[in-house]
C-alpha cells in the first residue's frame, strides 16, 4: 500500500528483507530523490506489533550503496579462455579493471547460455547445478528450479536451509508430514509453557524474542536450553545451560519422564499417532535416556533434577516448542527435531491454539524457497521431482571429481557461509562457469565468471514467506533500472531453449498456483494485496483463507497419523570427555548478534550497525584466561584455521566453552569447521567443534 504525505513523500508498505520473522515495514520514501528515508513498523502491525530490530529500522543504506553492482561483468580470463564468446559479445566490453570487463545484461546472459551449452555437450546435461534463492522472492526462486530442472534437465538445485534448517524439514516430514511451524507467533500469548531451544531468540529473531519475554513477565513460564547463558535466561524459570551436542539426550530424557510418570495424553496417542509402544520401550531401555544420568556428568548435575521437573510441567500444560540452529546444525539435527515432534505428539501439545511446534527459520524467504522446490529431492508443494538431485555437500564433491563443471547462483555467499572453505575453494576452481547474481561483489561474486547486479527486496514486487507460513506480496520502495533476479533468469532460460512466456512476476506465480494448488491455491495477488500488512499462513484455500494453525483434525502425513521414530544418544564429545575425565580441549560455539544478518552482505554497508559489530569477537570464561595470554588468539583445527579474534573474558559462557559470531568474513570461521554434518540431510555441525588455541604475538 502507498499513500501520499506530500508531492515529494509518500508512505509505502513492505516487509522486512532480513529473518525469518518477516516483520511488516512502512517507509517514508522521496519520491523526487528515489530514496529511503526511513524505516519503521506499523503501530498495528500484525507481526512486528509496532516495533523493529535494529536491521528493520536502519539496515537500508545497503540500497544505495556505491558498492551495489550496478553493470554486469565478465572475468577477463574467463574470455580468454573462451574466444568464441568473447568474439560474439565483443562489442559491448568495456575495461572495468584489470580482472573484469564491464557488459550487458544481454551479454552477459549470452555468455553465461553459451558457456553453459558448451559444458552440457562436454560434460552431459547433469553437469550443472543452481544453489540460493532464499534472499530472492519466490517467484525468482520458482524460476530457477524450473530452469534448471526442465530447460537445463538437471535435477541439482539447493538452497541455503542446507545450512540452517532442512533438518527440520526432514524431523518434521518423518513425524508429522509438515516441515513448517505448527503455529503463529501470537501463539507464544497463549501458551501456558515454553521450550526454547538452541534458540538465541532474542538476537536471531528480536519481535519473536519480544513476545517471549512479554509473556514472561506476564507469568508464562520458559525453559530455555543453551550451552552458554543468554538474555532468555533472565526471563526463564528453568535455566538450562547444557554441555555441547546434548540436544537429543536431553530431549530423550525428557519423554522418559512422561513416560515413567505415565503424563502421556492416551487418547492423543491412540486416536493420532503410530509405534508409541515401540518408542516407549526404546526410551525405557535406553541407558542415557534416564536424567539420572547427569550426575555422572560433573558440572551439569543439576539437569538431572531440573529436567524431569521441565518435563511434568511441558506435559500437564498447554505448550510450545521452539527451536534454532542451535538444535538442528549438529550431527544428529535431524533426530532432534524427530525427538522435539515425540513431545508433543506424546503429550498432545500440537494442533491446537497455543500448543505445538515452531522452528524458528533463518532467512527472510527461506521458508519460500523450499516451498517453491529449491531443494534436490523435493519439487514444488513437496511433491516429488522428476529425479533427486545432489545436495550442496555431494555437489562440492562433484566439483572435485570434475563431474560437476557449472554453477548458477542467486544471493547465497557460497564461500563464506559453508564449512570447510579451504576444499570449498579448490571445488570452485575446478568449475568452468560460476554465474552470480547478486547485490554486491561478496566472496562467491569474487570469484565468479560473469556476475551481474540485481533489484534488492526493497526495489521489487514478490512474494516472500516467513517462519510462520505468512505469505506477504512485498511492494517496492525505490525504484531501480536493475534487473530482478527472474528476469535474468528469463533470458538465460529463452537461450537455452525454454520459453514460458513470463512477463511479470505475478505471470510466475499464478503459475506458482496452478503447481502448489496444497498450499497456494486461493493465494492471488488481489487477495495477498489485501491482506499486505498482515499476511497470510498458507495453505490458503480458494477462498483466500489462511490456516494459522496446522494440525487440528489430522497430520499432514499420508495416513494422517503421526508417527514416532525412536533414536537414541551415544555419548560424544563434550560429555564423552567429561565422563572420561578428560575436558581438556576447548569446544567452540557460534550465533548471531542483532545488529547482523549472516554474512553482513547488506548489514556491513550501513554504518550505524556496523558500529555496533565491527569485528566478531570470542567470548571465554574467565576461569580460563591463563590460556588466553594475549588480546588476540587464533582457532585452529585440522581443516584450517580462523585470522586472529579479539578475546573477550566473561561469565556467561561455561569453562572450556567459546563463543563467537560468524558474520564477518575477513574472521575465517568457516575455515575450521570440516566436513562433520547431520546424519540424515548434511547440514553442517556449525554447533560445536573443539578447535586449539593460539596466542597472537606472545
Amino acid at each position: 500500500m502507498t499513500k501520499k504525505v506530500d508531492n515529494d513523500y509518500k508512505v509505502i508498505d513492505s516487509v522486512c528483507a532480513y529473518c525469518g520473522v518477516g516483520c511488516d515495514i512502512a517507509a517514508h520514501v522521496d519520491i523526487k530523490e528515489n530514496k529511503i528515508k526511513k524505516i519503521f513498523a506499523h503501530p498495528d502491525g500484525a507481526t512486528s506489533e509496532g516495533k523493529l530490530c535494529i536491521k528493520g529500522t536502519h539496515g537500508y543504506d545497503f540500497v544505495d550503496s556505491k558498492e551495489r553492482i550496478n553493470a554486469p561483468r565478465i572475468r577477463k580470463s574467463f574470455l580468454e579462455k573462451n574466444p568464441e564468446i568473447k568474439e560474439a559479445i565483443a562489442g559491448t566490453l568495456t575495461d572495468l579493471d584489470d580482472t573484469w570487463y564491464a557488459t550487458d545484461l544481454d551479454s552477459a546472459t549470452t555468455a553465461g547460455a553459451m558457456k553453459l551449452k558448451d559444458i552440457q555437450a562436454k560434460h552431459g546435461e547433469k553437469s550443472v547445478c543452481s544453489l540460493g534463492g532464499a534472499r530472492t522472492s519466490c517467484e525468482s526462486a520458482y524460476y530457477f528450479q524450473k530452469f534448471t530442472r526442465h530447460t537445463l534437465n538437471s535435477p541439482h538445485v539447493d538452497n541455503c536451509a542446507r545450512v540452517c534448517h532442512s533438518p527440520s524439514l526432514k524431523g518434521m516430514r518423518l513425524t508429522i508430514g509438515e516441515g513448517a511451524a505448527s503455529n503463529p507467533f501470537d501463539d507464544i500469548y497463549k501458551t501456558e509453557f515454553m521450550i526454547v531451544m538452541g534458540s538465541n531468540t532474542t538476537e536471531a529473531h528480536p519481535i519473536v524474542g519480544n513476545r517471549m519475554i512479554k509473556a514472561a513477565q506476564k507469568g508464562t513460564p520458559i525453559a530455555c536450553f543453551d550451552v552458554r547463558e543468554i538474555k532468555l535466561h533472565k526471563f526463564s524459570k528453568y535455566k538450562a545451560v547444557t554441555p555441547h551436542e546434548a540436544n537429543l539426550l536431553v530431549l530423550n530424557m525428557l519423554a522418559y519422564t512422561i513416560i515413567t510418570e505415565e503424563l502421556y495424553h492416551k487418547d492423543f496417542i491412540k486416536n493420532r499417532t503410530k509405534n508409541f509402544e515401540h518408542f516407549k520401550e526404546n526410551i525405557l531401555n535406553d541407558p542415557y535416556a534416564n536424567p539420572e544420568f547427569f550426575r555422572e556428568v560433573e558440572g551439569y548435575e543439576y539437569l538431572a533434577d531440573m529436567l524431569p521437573e521441565i518435563a511434568r510441567e511441558y506435559a500437564t500444560k498447554k505448550s510450545l516448542i521452539l527451536w534454532g540452529l542451535g538444535i538442528t546444525e549438529h550431527v544428529d539435527g535431524s533426530y532432534a527435531v524427530m525427538a522435539i515432534v515425540h513431545l508433543a505428539l506424546m503429550t498432545g501439545n500440537i494442533g491446537k491454539d497455543g500448543a505445538g511446534v515452531m522452528p524458528l527459520r533463518g532467512q527472510t524467504n527461506v521458508q519460500g524457497a523450499c516451498d517453491m522446490g529449491m531443494l534436490p529431492y523435493y519439487a514444488p508443494d513437496y511433491s516429488a521431482p522428476k529425479e533427486v538431485g545432489l545436495m550442496t555437500p555431494q555437489l562440492v564433491e562433484g566439483m572435485l571429481d570434475g563431474s560437476i563443471k557449472g554453477v548458477l547462483n542467486i544471493g547465497e555467499d557460497l564461500t563464506h557461509i559453508h564449512p570447510n572453505i579451504n576444499k570449498l575453494v579448490k571445488a570452485f576452481d575446478n568449475l568452468d562457469l560460476i554465474f552470480v547474481q547478486e547485490l554486491f561483489m561478496t566472496d562467491i561474486a569474487e570469484r565468479a565468471d560473469i556476475v551481474v547486479g540485481v533489484k534488492s527486496a526493497y526495489e521489487k514486487t514478490g512474494i516472500y514467506i516467513n517462519a510462520m507460513r505468512k505469505v506477504h506480496l512485498s511492494t517496492p520502495l525505490v525504484k531501480s533500472d536493475l534487473p530482478d533476479d527472474w528476469e535474468v533468469l528469463k533470458q538465460l532460460d529463452e537461450k537455452m531453449g525454454g520459453g514460458y512466456g513470463f512477463e511479470t512476476s505475478e505471470d510466475i506465480w499464478e503459475d506458482v498456483r496452478k503447481t502448489a494448488t496444497n498450499r497456494f491455491t486461493g493465494a492471488s495477488y488481489d487477495v495477498l494485496r489485501a491482506n499486505e500488512k498482515q499476511g497470510i499462513s498458507w495453505p490458503i484455500t480458494e477462498d483466500g483463507s489462511g490456516t494459522p494453525v496446522l494440525h487440528r483434525e489430522d497430520f499432514r502425513t499420508k495416513d494422517g497419523i503421526g508417527a514416532f521414530r525412536y533414536h537414541g544418544y551415544k555419548p560424544f564429545g563434550m560429555i564423552e570427555e567429561i565422563l572420561n575425565n578428560k575436558l581438556t580441549g576447548y569446544h567452540l560455539t557460534t550465533g548471531r548478534i542483532m545488529a547482523h544478518y549472516n554474512n553482513s552482505a547488506q548489514t556491513k554497508f550501513t554504518e550505524k550497525l556496523m558500529k555496533k559489530h565491527t569485528q566478531d569477537i570470542l567470548l571465554v570464561h574467565e576461569d580460563d584466561a591463563a590460556d588466553f595470554p594475549s588480546v588476540q588468539v587464533i582457532l585452529k583445527t585440522e581443516y584450517g584455521q580462523t585470522n586472529p579474534l579479539t578475546v573477550k573474558f566473561t561469565d556467561k559462557v561455561r569453562p572450556k566453552t567459546l563463543y563467537t559470531t560468524f558474520h564477518h568474513a575477513d574472521s575465517h570461521l568457516n575455515f575450521i569447521f570440516g566436513d562433520k554434518s547431520d546424519e540424515l540431510i548434511m547440514t553442517a555441525a556449525f554447533k560445536s567443534i573443539q578447535v586449539d588455541v593460539i596466542p597472537v604475538g606472545e
